[in-house]
């Protein structure tokens, strides 16, 4: 598969009924009864909490191909964003949500509030060491393992993840998402990847917060003056390299306006699939 068809992939086979996906983004952005945080408590990601949930709602489905009977795995579920708009999609009969993060905070608050009253969702924390996130952790971002069956999800959510990961843990969590994808099943994935023109900001119109600079020959791409973890964009390949290294196959990939390019959303989105049926 070219670059350039991964950048303008062809619409999935499965139909959407374009009409109830916008109505079921716009019912969750105005629907004021359903769960949310105070913002002072909202520690991770900007901008408006419901609205942004319902955005990715929509990338879910019409990206990420997301179906309402899918067990989804939504790793670093901080503290509900991607959760509560899913609720309004997810079948409470045939589908499974399974949250998990390292901030024991946020996962409180899922549990107290989201849990009850969805019986199919589940959150836990994962008491992994992260340097700015949970920097007193026990379990090395080294020794991930996550604690579900293997081939026991279809869908694995990771936004905001690695763009906040060193390149070593990246390939850590990929193989465990491999391990726990059923054949066939899907990674929505959102990134930094830093291509020739976010490197060299050719349009002069990239995102003022993300100054990136590469240092040595790391992949990695970090924002001067800031701990290293607080961005991280990775050099063009990195991951379409990990993620095939791992067993999973890239199906989709659309890179975000943060470069100061046109396009319909911020970060990076990678879709890769699961490749084969063994372990």
């Amino acid at each position: 598969m070219t670059h350039a068809a991964l950048l303008h992939p062809t619409k999935p086979a499965r139909l959407i009924d374009e009409d109830r996906v916008r109505w079921l983004i716009e019912s969750v952005r105005g629907n004021r009864f359903l769960p949310q945080p105070e913002s002072t408590n909202v520690f991770v990601g900007d901008g408006d909490f419901r609205a942004i949930g319902a955005e990715f709602l929509g990338y879910f489905i019409r990206i990420g191909g997301l179906r309402q009977d899918s067990r989804v795995l939504d790793i670093g579920c901080g503290i509900g964003r991607m959760a509560v708009p899913l609720t309004q999609y997810l079948d409470p009969k045939t589908s499974r949500y399974d949250g998990v993060d390292p901030v024991e905070s946020g996962i409180g608050w899922c549990q107290r509030t989201i849990a009850p009253a969805y019986p199919n969702f589940a959150f836990r924390q994962l008491d992994i060491a992260h340097e700015l996130y949970n920097p007193n952790g026990k379990i090395s971002g080294m020794a991930l393992t996550l604690p579900f069956p293997d081939r026991h999800f279809d869908f694995v959510i990771m936004t905001s993840v690695v763009t906040h990961l060193p390149p070593a843990e990246v390939l850590v969590y990929l193989a465990e998402i491999r391990r726990i994808l059923s054949p066939g099943g899907r990674l929505f994935m959102t990134a930094f990847v830093v291509d020739r023109i976010a490197a060299a900001n050719e349009h002069g119109r990239r995102d003022p917060r993300l100054p990136f600079r590469r240092y040595g020959e790391s992949p990695c791409w970090f924002v001067p003056n800031q701990p290293p973890l607080a961005a991280v964009g990775f050099e063009d390949g990195f991951l379409d390299k990990a993620l095939e290294r791992a067993g999973l196959s890239v199906a989709l990939k659309s890179l975000g306006h943060w470069r100061g390019t046109n396009a319909g959303h911020h970060q990076d989105f990678i879709v890769a699939k699961r490749r084969g049926n063994g372990r």
